[in-house]
């Protein structure tokens, strides 16, 4: 089949595969076998040919995969589907600049195949930086329903589970078009699976039972409002009287937090003193404390109003820490440039102009230190990485997926919550507005879980481990290794060719 087809339909195939493994539905398997017909063509044509088809099934995959960016409800329709469509645009370059690399080396060096793994590996850690980083669409998010499978991120972070993924694609093609080696590739290929797979099962058994240095018991709270309403005059104080009704339901439970999701409620909460005390009032009546997104602004030397995304933890002690969000998303939270080129901000895509955080906040509740991810940060191995390597030893995700509506957006956000348990071994407390909300241990394993569109009260005891992963203390030596094995094949093949 891989001969007779012409070569953009493979790419398209190759696309379709892939966009289809990622969540909502459980075809996570797709991406086993989806790319052999890329790998085809990357090797049996010029790196020109390979740059425009890989393009093309990028463009594809990433269409099927993230779609959802169209359906933005907090922007005008124009603007959504305008952001969609750059972002497919944007991502199917990545693809194509890896075929055509994939092509050009397999040139040069015969090693192509060798080096796809290896090369693919690279693509995504360099896709994850920038303001236009987007590791949101990394392999190993279709894989967060395989528990056994996930495991290995906790030595080699996501791209280990990307570099598998890729390495079964390799198999399976070499099975394909060689023939006379086709039984000792697929035997090759399913060792690596079960390999994978066992040590998956054999990890999970072994960390269900360790011992834990520290627990806390956690109340979260999914009020299920519509953003769009929120902020309306009209809106706010049945928004005010539900946030406290359901606050009041949480603390009678008796845990030792209380969480709401992010921009909880339609007030700059640290300054709208009138709120604030409302708040503040419970914690104390309760003695329980109340972790809440919320904007805040701070006034410049020059006069101006800095607006952040953040989140602020009342303690009954009426002390207050402040966390603001460091990675904001571009051309939704801010315009790309603009703390350079100020003018940027009067551009008015429906966006808003939120400042950058910059500090690691570490918040600390009857001796558990943990911090706070707010929405899309959550995606970003390396930012999460740096909290736990601070000091957190849990991690609380405040958002509001509610823009995106019943979507495959908030179950692909929810499956990046497992890959970040998993790879820092830290367990995970998910608050999101509308859905989905959940508790996740250090294997993955979700419990409480609170479903889409629903207004719920959930609590847990959280156990905190008293050891983190490799990968959160050490980071991603995984990439760099696989960069180095890269130099060395392909210095080697180009000699010998």
């Amino acid at each position: 089949m891989l001969n007779r087809l012409p070569h953009w339909q493979l790419a398209i195939i190759s696309g379709l595969l892939i966009g289809a493994a990622y969540p909502v539905l459980p075809f996570g398997f797709l991406a086993w076998f989806g790319f052999v017909p890329f790998i085809h063509i990357t090797l049996n044509t010029t790196p020109g040919n390979s740059f425009r088809l890989g393009y093309l099934a990028g463009s594809v995959a990433n269409l099927v995969a993230v779609y959802w960016i169209g359906f933005n409800s907090g922007a005008v329709f124009i603007t959504a589907l305008a952001s969609m469509i750059g972002a497919i645009l944007y991502l199917g370059i990545f693809w194509g600049l890896f075929a055509a690399g994939i092509s050009w080396l397999n040139i040069k060096t015969s090693r192509g195949l060798m080096l796809w793994p290896l090369l693919w590996v690279l693509m995504e850690y360099l896709r994850s930086f920038g303001a236009l980083g987007f590791p949101w669409i990394n392999l190993a998010t279709t894989q967060a329903g395989y528990l056994p499978l996930i495991q290995l991120a906790e030595i080699t972070g996501s791209y280990g589970i990307a570099f598998w993924i890729i390495l079964i694609n390799v198999f399976i093609y070499r099975a394909l078009t060689l023939r006379k080696k086709m039984q000792s590739a697929l035997i090759y290929g399913a060792a690596i699976f079960l390999l994978v797979f066992i040590t998956g099962l054999l990890r999970i058994d072994y960390l269900k039972d360790i011992d834990h240095a520290q627990s806390i018991d956690v109340a979260i709270v999914q009020p299920n409002l519509n953003p769009n309403d929120k902020w309306k005059s009209e809106k706010r104080e049945n928004v005010f009287n539900l946030m406290d009704s359901t606050l009041v339901e949480a603390l009678a439970l008796k845990p030792q937090l209380v969480i709401w999701p992010e921009s909880a409620v339609p007030a700059y909460l640290r300054t709208n003193k009138y709120r604030s005390r409302r708040i503040e009032k419970r914690v104390f009546d309760a003695g329980i404390p109340l972790l809440t997104g919320a904007v805040d602004r701070l006034k410049q030397d020059n006069g101006e109003w800095s607006v952040f995304n953040g989140s602020i933890l009342y303690k009954p002690d009426s002390t207050q820490t402040i966390y603001h969000k460091m990675h904001l998303v571009p051309f939704a939270e801010y315009i790309p440039l603009s703390g350079k080129f100020p003018v940027l901000k009067k551009l008015n895509f429906g966006q808003g102009n939120f400042a950058h955080g910059e500090m690691f906040t570490i918040f600390e509740v009857d001796s558990v230190k943990f911090s706070n991810i707010i929405c899309y940060e959550s995606s970003i191995p390396q930012l999460v990485r740096k909290f736990v390597s601070a000091g957190a030893r849990m991690i609380t995700i405040e958002t509001n997926d509610a823009w995106v509506g019943q979507t495959s957006g908030p179950y692909q956000h929810y499956a990046l919550a497992v890959l970040r348990a998993v790879e820092n071994r830290v367990p995970i407390v998910r608050c999101a507005n509308t859905g989905i909300s959940g508790y996740i241990d250090i294997t993955g394993k979700t419990t409480n879980k609170i479903p889409l569109n629903e207004l719920g009260i959930a609590k847990q005891v959280v156990n905190i481990p008293s050891r983190v992963s490799l990968y959160a203390r050490f980071g991603d030596i995984f990439v760099f290794l696989n960069f180095l094995i890269m130099i060395v094949i392909s210095g080697v093949g180009w000699k010998r060719k």
